[in-house]
């Protein structure tokens, strides 16, 4: 019994710590399409159709690194990601809102400059 019980445990350990490291799932199905974050504003159009409500939240000013580092291999690479660099653009923040009908939950997609950075869940839809 003890060795039922120590096995068990052993294979939640294994479970809780395998759901630890998944990152969040920040995507959802429009008909058979996925849309997830990084994908742009085109992208999800033809995915989803035209959103229920579109409007602009406003402007903000991104920094991004950019920089470039020596490779093992003999060459150079370089690399662009979000942070405190040099160089800062404004970007365009806009929201669609999805209602798929009362039966199904509507979502709420923020656009920072075009590509899709949040989705959100906000409650079941409403009939048109």
């Amino acid at each position: 019994m003890s060795i039922l019980n120590s096995k068990f445990v052993a294979s939640a350990a294994v479970l809780l710590l395998s759901l630890s490291f998944s990152e969040p799932a920040a995507a959802f199905r429009c008909g058979s399409k996925l849309v997830k974050d990084g994908m742009h504003e085109a992208q999800v159009v033809i995915a989803c159709g035209q959103p229920a409500t579109r409007r602009n939240l406003g402007v903000a000013v991104r920094s991004y690194d950019y920089g470039y580092y020596r490779q093992s291999s003999p060459g150079w690479s370089g690399y662009s990601r979000p942070g405190y660099g040099g160089l800062a653009q404004e970007v365009i923040i806009t929201e669609y809102v999805y209602n798929f009908g009362p039966r199904k939950f509507m979502q709420r997609l923020i656009f920072e400059g075009g590509v899709l950075v949040t989705i959100e869940t906000i409650g079941y839809g409403y009939t048109k």
